[in-house]
């Protein structure tokens, strides 16, 4: 089975993270053995990028959110809770002065 996302083939998960972001993903993370020029010239880029789209860092997260969310239980060996774990309460009760 192909995947298409834009009229674009997704093969690998670097794919698809590269066409839900709309960069590839070396642009972000680097890559072994970039020189500091290289390295500079990415970072700057970047940031042109983030200037242009601010609200990208926030469409990313979500993106990995839902990812981990849908794979947990392969990526990390878990069985997903049926419901959020509520936080306890404390066992002391407090005394009124």
């Amino acid at each position: 089975m192909r995947s298409y996302i834009s009229g674009h083939q997704a093969v690998t998960p670097a794919d698809f993270i590269e066409l839900a972001l709309g960069t590839p993903v070396e642009l972000w993370l680097g890559v072994e053995g970039e020189s500091e020029m290289e390295r500079a010239a990415r970072l700057d880029a970047a940031r042109d990028i983030l200037a242009d789209d601010p609200g990208m860092p926030d469409d990313a997260i979500r993106i990995a959110a839902a990812a981990i969310e849908d794979h947990a239980a392969e990526l990390f060996n878990v069985v997903p809770l049926g419901r959020p774990v509520s936080r306890r309460r404390s066992a002391r009760k407090e005394v009124a002065a």
